[in-house]
């Protein structure tokens, strides 16, 4: 981190989507940082009209100035052609990848502190012609490094193994090879990036109530709890693997600082179902600050200006917040 305020790069997602709307939205609240939104100005003109908000958009200029409500750095990156909210069109797919690499590419450089990221369209950029398989593998092949996704809410984290892969494709993808590492940057993000001194993680198992003793499953057996043994030895603190059915219950997840899910939507229901407004999508691993909004483009209430900030509101905060510990814990530069 620069002297002064931090910077956070704003990344509007999906053009017809309700990213544009959730970004003028969280400019009218007070946060102690620099905002850059990285999108097109008359994109955010439009957005602000919709949900009758006064915005006033100025050219970015490098300098960490305080954020005025009301008003936003921009960072002009122009639309393929103009958003018809709801109906996302392949056409602007090479711009919502531009916004992406000029976020992550400024952070890399040191022009921003950390990226707060908007929802995509999965789809619309494939049916451009380029594979995408979303923002946290694009973060992770720019910057060139190993990362897990994260979803914290209050009182409760959650990291996953694997993550946009058919269900079907699971059980092959975890390895002894990909838990040692995903559970390496967990550990070591919750320190770097939370200030845990000593993360305590809970591991799910992947089958029903963990495999049953290998009646259900042999994954268990013969990938989770080997990997498990091996970092306990080498000072992890590690719980499981655990049936997943009953991980979350208040008694059980108090002891531990964060969850590691074997898939997708092993876990995140119960984090999404208990705080939906206020989880936050962190990727772990990065030499800079990521967080995102738990949700996606909402496509039905693009255009109405009624979508709920909370969640981009909520990722904005987590995101000054770890930036400001990271330059605590590491000094300038970020380590």
């Amino acid at each position: 981190m620069r002297a002064g305020l931090p910077r956070l790069a704003l990344t509007a997602g999906e053009p017809a989507g309700v990213g544009p709307e959730l970004l003028v939205r969280l400019t009218a609240m007070p946060l102690a940082a620099g905002l850059v939104a990285i999108t097109d100005r008359e994109l955010l003109h439009r957005a602000a009209a919709r949900c009758g908000v006064t915005l006033r958009l100025l050219d970015d200029d490098g300098q960490a100035h305080a954020h005025v409500p009301g008003s936003l750095r921009v960072r002009h990156v122009p639309l393929g052609v103009e958003e018809r909210p709801g109906e996302p069109d392949p056409r602007n797919a090479r711009h919502v990848l531009a916004t992406l690499a000029e976020a992550a590419d400024g952070c890399l450089e040191g022009r921003y502190d950390a990226v707060v990221t908007a929802p995509v369209q999965k789809a619309s950029i494939n049916d451009a012609g380029i594979p995408f398989s979303g923002h946290t593998e694009f973060f992770a092949e720019r910057a060139g490094v190993d990362v897990v996704m994260m979803l914290a809410g209050p009182g409760l984290r959650v990291a996953l193994a694997t993550t946009h892969l058919p269900l079907r494709d699971v059980p092959a993808a975890i390895t002894r090879q990909v838990l040692e590492r995903t559970l390496r940057i967990v550990h070591d993000e919750l320190r770097n990036k939370f200030g845990i001194t000593a993360p305590r993680i809970a591991v799910l198992g992947l089958n029903p109530h963990a495999g049953e003793g290998g009646h259900l499953g042999r994954e268990e057996r013969e990938v989770i709890e080997p990997t498990l043994e091996l970092l306990r030895a080498r000072g992890m603190q590690l719980t499981g693997p655990l049936p997943a059915d009953t991980a979350f219950v208040p008694a059980q997840r108090a002891g531990y600082d964060a969850v590691l899910a074997m898939y997708h939507d092993q876990a995140l229901p119960v984090l999404k179902s208990e705080a939906f407004d206020r989880t936050v999508n962190l990727t772990l691993g990065l030499p800079f600050v990521r967080t995102s909004v738990d949700h996606g483009t909402a496509l039905d209430l693009a255009g109405t200006g009624r979508a709920d900030p909370s969640s981009l509101v909520a990722a904005a905060r987590m995101a000054l917040e770890l930036a400001t510990l990271r330059e605590h814990t590491q000094g300038p530069g970020g380590g």
